[in-house]
């Protein structure tokens, strides 16, 4: 399959700019073939008009009509089958099995968020009779639902090519309530996102959507990020990333005439604490449970186990060794990037320059290629307490072990902590007694408490929440997996005493 370089601006090819880049194909160090033409303001504004146009009549379409949408882009990405399997490894360095593994879960996304919007119960439709003979005063006739919110920016991630880009969660479930979506699709996998827009737009046909309905845009520049954040059409954000694009983003839409929704998920570097029990009876199992995850798409999500709590002590410096020996014996992995291996080498080597770290799993760097090795260093509880450096999330297979005096100092640390994706706790019967104050700190700091397991894994349910307080994500009453996202793209309305005759037209 030929991988078109321009931009999707509904369903019309556009390549108005100047200014091309290609991709990279980390594995074998080269610049991939396909070259991808940055789309102008002058597109941005084109794809921006063409969703507000779409909008009204988009929103006025039947759940089952968006559902077999959805159900419609699942298959079509299905359908391109080994093409869309091969640039995604070539974008990326990944396994196939890595791919084939995220391709079944956007497909499952899309037939979760399909199922979710089959009727109008998402919409929490609640309905009060009015009560014109109460005293003193008469209570009137009350409706409440959720509306769409309008053309939704969704920014692709480096990390996940199709779970949390194109097709991924946020335009899936912005697609799913009605709110068309403007896609900027991330540059080092804009092949992925070229054939995976192709298939969306063949959907829409398929299915007689309008046009404009989705929109993809091609584009290395923080210009246009910017630009299509604070356009006055665009209604809502979603974001996956680093926290300095995030935060960046974020200010600029603050600074909108008129603010809107900026749902973010900018990173963590989700603390287990291995509690004296855990660390004397599973201390081996624990350690290679661990490394593992450490290690897993070397460390390249954003469940990554960053920092490693523990108790001093000689159960802990066994746990230390095994935890060592575990990352010695793994395969080194490819980064999706040597852009990303740079930064992981300069963000680890900068926590280990700090003068009270102590590197102690951390072999010499070669930058010829991209494959890296997992790193671990060690400082104390203090240390970490009185210096926020620590807390600065390293992208990659790297964590901090931070060695407590006693549970007290744990329990400080895990307050001093910013606001994360996940938290967990190793725990034996033995250590159930001591678990309530190190409770009470982790609810305060997560949006996912674990027990006995590692962060890494994001079950795509009703039940999960991935988010958590700022800055793991914008706003943590949300989650940004599962079918409770909808919510991000919709608001609520109330409808008074409005006459059954024109009430019908209003929430059907």
């Amino acid at each position: 399959m030929e991988i078109i370089g321009k931009n999707f601006i509904g369903d019309r090819l556009s390549a108005l700019g100047n200014i091309n880049y290609r991709t990279f194909d980390p594995l074998k160090n080269i610049e991939n073939k396909t070259c991808f033409v940055e789309a102008t303001l002058e597109e941005l504004e084109d794809a921006v008009t063409l969703a507000d146009i779409a909008f009204p009549i988009y929103r006025e379409t039947s759940g089952a009509q968006r559902a077999s949408f959805l159900m419609a882009i699942a298959d079509e990405i299905l359908n391109l089958g080994e093409d869309l399997i091969n640039i995604y490894c070539r974008e990326t360095g990944l396994p196939r099995e890595r791919a084939i593994t995220e391709r079944g879960r956007t497909i499952i996304q899309l037939q979760l968020f399909a199922k979710t919007i089959e009727t109008e119960g998402w919409r929490k439709k609640i309905n009060e009779t009015a009560m014109p003979e109460r005293t003193p005063l008469p209570k009137p006739s009350l409706i409440k639902t959720h509306i769409p919110l309008g053309p939704i920016a969704v920014f692709g991630a480096s990390n996940f090519p199709l779970a949390y880009s194109t097709a991924g969660g946020d335009t899936a479930s912005a697609l799913a309530v009605g709110c068309p979506v403007i896609v900027k699709s991330h540059p080092m996998h804009s092949g992925t996102g070229a054939i995976v827009s192709a298939a969306i737009i063949k959907a829409t046909q398929k299915t007689g959507m309008p046009n404009g309905v989705f929109s993809n845009l091609n584009s290395k520049s923080h210009e246009l990020s910017h630009a299509l954040v604070e356009h006055s059409k665009i209604k809502a954000v979603g974001f996956t990333g680093s926290y300095s694009g995030g935060t960046a983003l974020q200010k600029t839409v603050f600074n909108r005439k008129e603010p809107i929704p900026f749902f973010a998920e900018m990173g963590s570097i989700n603390p287990i604490a291995i509690l004296p029990g855990a660390i004397k009876e599973k201390n081996n199992e624990i350690a290679h449970e661990i490394a593992d995850s450490i290690a897993l798409g070397a460390g390249q999500f954003c469940t990554q186990p960053g920092l490693l709590l523990t108790l001093d002590g000689a159960y802990t410096d066994h746990f230390i060794e095994e935890l060592v020996n575990a990352l010695k014996s793994l395969d080194l992995q490819c980064m999706i990037h040597n852009d990303l291996k740079k930064n992981y080498i300069q963000q680890s080597d900068k926590i280990n320059s700090l003068k009270e770290t102590i590197p102690i799993q951390d072999q010499e760097d070669q930058l010829e290629d991209n494959l890296v090795h997992p790193k671990l260093s060690m400082i104390t509880g203090g240390q970490f307490i009185a210096n926020p450096q620590y807390q600065e999330e390293v992208f990659g297979p790297f964590s901090l072990v931070v060695k407590c005096k006693n549970l007290k100092e744990l329990e400080q640390v895990i307050y001093h902590l910013k606001g994360q994706l996940t938290g967990t706790i190793f725990a034996q019967p033995a250590d159930y007694k001591i678990t309530g104050p190190l409770i009470d700190a982790f609810k305060s700091r997560v949006g996912r408490f674990i027990f006995n397991g590692v962060p890494t894994g994001v079950e795509v349910t009703e039940a999960m929440t991935h988010g958590g307080p700022y800055p793991a994500s914008s706003d943590s009453r949300f989650s940004a997996v599962g079918p409770e996202s909808i919510y991000r793209w919709v608001r609520p309305i109330t409808y008074q005493n409005w006459p059954n005759e024109l009430l019908k037209k209003l929430i059907d």
